[in-house]
């Protein structure tokens, strides 16, 4: 099985509430010498989106990289690089989920400051609120932090021009637990 099939089949057994069962004690103890995960995931830091449970991974099976609206910025980007070229992680996965309170936001707002830290989380989601429609610029979104990372990290461009790497944007329900590959 492959890693996205892995992730996909963990998905399943989420949705279904037929988790793997784990020994904590045995994962702990294999994995306190070093790290071994297979997926660096970009999440939203929104409580109810956790990647581990949404893909019944246990502990070291994902990097993962948390923030709210999945923006992209230069700790971001060092977070990814070091998953991608110290890790080895073969897949980047950007998920996004319905209902992102940030993308919601940052429409409802329409790109107006407010004086806050929350005016960066803003700036850096307006380029995909065009259409106005909160669940397209949630997708929109996950397409400007892609095109993002390709421009500004030489080491993931350079992975994934080398086969080493496929970056693979995701959206996750909340309403049923189901996480959907996105196209373009």
């Amino acid at each position: 099985m492959d890693y996205l099939e892995r992730l996909l089949e963990g998905n399943k057994r989420f949705i279904e509430n037929k988790p793997l069962k784990r020994d904590f004690k045995e994962e702990r103890e294999r994995v306190v010498n070093g790290q071994k995960p297979y997926v660096t995931i970009l999440s939203c830091s929104d409580s109810r989106v956790v990647p581990e449970y949404i893909f019944d991974a246990g502990i070291g099976e994902i990097f993962t990289v948390i923030n709210a609206g999945n923006i992209c910025d230069s700790s971001v980007l060092g977070s990814i690089e070091y998953g991608v070229e110290h890790l080895k992680t073969p897949l980047l996965i950007l998920l996004g989920h319905s209902k992102c309170g940030a993308v919601t936001a940052t429409c409802g707002c329409g790109g107006k400051k407010s004086g806050t830290n929350i005016d960066y989380i803003i700036e850096k989601i307006t380029p995909a609120i065009a259409k106005g429609d909160i669940e397209e610029a949630i997708c929109e979104n996950l397409n400007c932090i892609e095109k993002e990372i390709l421009e500004k990290s030489q080491i993931v461009k350079e992975f994934v021009n080398k086969g080493k790497l496929k970056i693979i944007k995701m959206k996750y329900f909340l309403e049923d637990g189901e996480v959907k590959i996105l196209k373009g």
